[in-house]
């Protein structure tokens, strides 16, 4: 790994911090907040705003992530981001944001290959309420969600000297079966659009010693870590891997669309993500959440997600899972509610994995449909 970002963005990155006044000695721990205190006291102390600035956005931009799994860099980019009101220098804080993070996840960027029309202005018209047992719902669905730390490994060893683990999110599909994104337990960043793959043994090394966290709600409370006992089956190109666990976390498991998601024209759907952003406690993204357009393998929508939110469950009102999620779409001339944007979120449809499976890994895919009966 060289650097997140090149460097006329981070030259970009430190003359809008000073444009907005977060070139302050006295708000320097503000950005700093929640990075690594021993790895704060490294950086060098100057006496101009501008060079302390340049100076810590430059080391921040070649580590690639410290010993506690973190990224220094997207920590205080969301600093930054938390601290600005003006729309221009919080665009350009998101949007180095949002690049950082893709590559610290290792979040696929696929380019859209057509154009897309306009979401119309008449869903503010339709009744957006859903009953009370929706909220009931989530909650049940959410203990089912967990937060995964991925160590790397090459050759069978850890992997050195940058071997700190890799953020994802994961869910039980089966009472002892957790399915996530191949890249999550690839575990390995991506730059220029790219990321190495890990030796399959190397592969086999890292999913087993992954662990999941799950009931991780908040920083206040301890929670047990599961243990994974082997990578069950996986797949790069549908970008999905489903883990063993060494026991069963006694939760349900959760429930599985029986047909792909479709979108006919003139149709709204909402999908809902319960995600670890970031390796950070538990998220549901429920708001903006529309699905822009679905096809047999994939669905695509604008309900947020983070670096970190990778593998995470797409689910229906209902509460049932449609899709993987796996990462973001560029696109163009996409307008939501009034305002254009550059990508939209995408996950693979669960009927394909379940396909996949099928065909590749019977005794898995029986496992999960048996669960599912139950």
């Amino acid at each position: 790994m060289t650097a997140y970002l090149p460097a006329d963005d981070i030259l970009q990155l430190r003359d809008t911090a000073l444009e907005t006044g977060l070139g302050d000695p006295a708000l320097r721990p503000l950005l700093f907040d929640g990075i690594m205190t021993r790895y704060r006291g490294t950086l060098p102390v100057l006496p101009a705003p501008g060079h302390q600035l340049h100076s810590d956005l430059n080391q921040m931009n070649r580590v690639e992530r410290l010993v506690d799994g973190s990224v220094p860099l997207e920590i205080w980019l969301r600093n930054a981001v938390a601290q600005t009101t003006e729309a221009a220098p919080l665009a350009t804080f998101q949007r180095a944001l949002d690049d950082v993070a893709r590559q610290a996840g290792g979040e696929p960027d696929v380019l859209a290959g057509r154009a897309a029309p306009e979401i119309k202005e008449e869903i503010v018209h339709r009744d957006d309420t859903v009953p009370i047992g929706f909220l009931r719902g989530g909650d049940l669905a959410g203990a089912a969600v967990a937060r995964l730390k991925v160590p790397p490994y090459q050759g069978g060893a850890p992997l050195q000297p940058n071997g700190f683990p890799h953020a994802g999110t994961g869910w039980l599909i089966a009472p002892e079966l957790l399915i996530t994104n191949h890249h999550v337990v690839n575990a390995r960043t991506g730059t220029g659009g790219t990321r190495p793959l890990a030796d399959p043994d190397d592969l086999r090394l890292q999913a087993r010693h992954t662990h999941a966290r799950f009931d991780y709600d908040t920083d206040d409370e301890a929670t047990a870590e599961a243990c994974v006992t082997e990578l069950a089956a996986a797949d790069q190109e549908l970008d999905y891997a489903v883990l063993r666990l060494a026991d069963s976390p006694a939760r349900p498991a959760l429930k599985l669309a029986d047909r792909p998601l479709t979108l006919a024209d003139g149709d709204f759907v909402a999908v809902n993500i319960i995600q670890h952003p970031g390796g950070l406690p538990k998220r549901v993204a429920l708001r903006n959440n529309l699905v822009y357009e679905a096809d047999e393998h994939d669905v695509r929508y604008f309900t947020d997600t983070r670096g970190g939110s990778s593998g995470s469950p797409v689910l229906t009102d209902d509460w049932r899972v449609v899709a993987l999620h796996r990462g973001t779409r560029r696109v163009e001339n996409v307008v939501f509610q009034g305002r254009t944007t550059a990508f939209v979120n995408v996950g693979t449809q669960m009927t394909s994995v379940l396909r996949h499976l099928e065909a590749h890994s019977p005794d898995v895919h029986a496992e999960i449909a048996a669960a599912q009966r139950s």
